[in-house]
């Protein structure tokens, strides 16, 4: 998954996240405002990709550098 596919979909599922996603932002505070958003991330990034992000796995992503790594390697 490319960066800016990555971005495209955090922005659309999390309402603060604008101008905000970087490789070292922190999923939590800095692109999504709590687990809630985190969790609808996930339901979507499954949704876009087909690749299982459960919501404990998810919860230990701390940046969106993170994020796109796990992505990549399962095929996104």
């Amino acid at each position: 998954m490319t960066f800016e596919a990555l971005t495209e979909i955090i922005v659309a599922t999390c309402p603060n996240a604008e101008g905000k996603v970087a490789p070292q932002a922190r999923l939590v505070p800095d692109v999504c405002a709590d687990s809630l958003d985190t969790v609808e991330l996930a339901m979507a990034l499954e949704e876009k990709t087909g690749v299982n992000v459960p919501d404990d796995l998810m919860a230990t992503f701390r940046t969106v550098s993170d994020l796109n790594d796990y992505l990549t390697e399962h095929g996104a």
